[in-house]
């Protein structure tokens, strides 16, 4: 599969500060900046930021920054599933999956989670994917919103709707465990009827087990 990446931006405005949406960034450039020291959800944000220098460098991999100036203070991640997830079971070239999004906490309220996803389906070629992302509220920041998790799922809805994910029902264990938990998925124009059937199918597993 043919994995083009084009580049767009947009500039956010708030409090006389300029917040810059862009990407898919390069690894050369992700590694001349530097990244916010509020950015741990995942791992230390140096750490954070090799990992996302190494997903820049795949051919599927796009990574979406938000900045001001070279620092980097948000950012979503798009890559082929975990090969230990149901997702990537069918070895589907035209399934991706927002592994992560992230920004500071100081920099929430900007609605930069919003404008990140929206920038990353600026690029036509996401109309060739079908875009996954698996949501389990044990990954929210609870304590440090203050939401509780149905507060929390629904802005966390709200802002995967801006970039068109939708909900979409799953028998995945670990999705079912918890109701709060949920699977959001894009499907792009040209995404072959096989692929959604295929996708339909890593969707629903136990349907078939009689």
């Amino acid at each position: 599969m043919h994995h083009a990446k084009t580049y767009h931006a947009k500039e956010l405005k708030k409090d006389n500060s300029s917040i810059l949406i862009e990407g898919p960034v390069s690894s050369v450039d992700l590694a001349g900046y530097t990244f916010h020291e509020g950015l741990v959800a995942f791992r230390p944000p140096k750490q954070q930021q090799k990992a996302l220098i190494e997903i820049a460098d795949l051919p599927e991999g796009r990574i979406i920054i938000a900045r001001r100036n070279e620092l980097v203070v948000g950012y979503v991640t798009y890559l082929y599933p975990d090969p230990l997830e149901r997702w990537s079971e069918g070895k589907m070239e035209d399934l991706i999956e927002l592994g992560a999004i992230e920004v500071a906490p100081e920099y929430r309220g900007y609605s930069i989670g919003k404008n990140l996803l929206k920038v990353s389906m600026m690029d036509d070629a996401m109309e060739d994917y079908i875009i996954i992302t698996t949501e389990y509220y044990w990954h929210w920041d609870l304590k440090g919103s203050g939401l509780n998790v149905w507060e929390y799922r629904k802005i966390m809805e709200k802002m995967m709707n801006a970039g068109g994910l939708e909900w979409y029902a799953t028998d995945d264990p670990e999705i079912s465990s918890h109701p709060a938990n949920c699977l959001m998925a894009r499907i792009g124009k040209r995404v072959k009827p096989s692929s959604i059937q295929q996708f339909d199918q890593l969707r629903f597993k136990n349907r078939f087990m009689y």
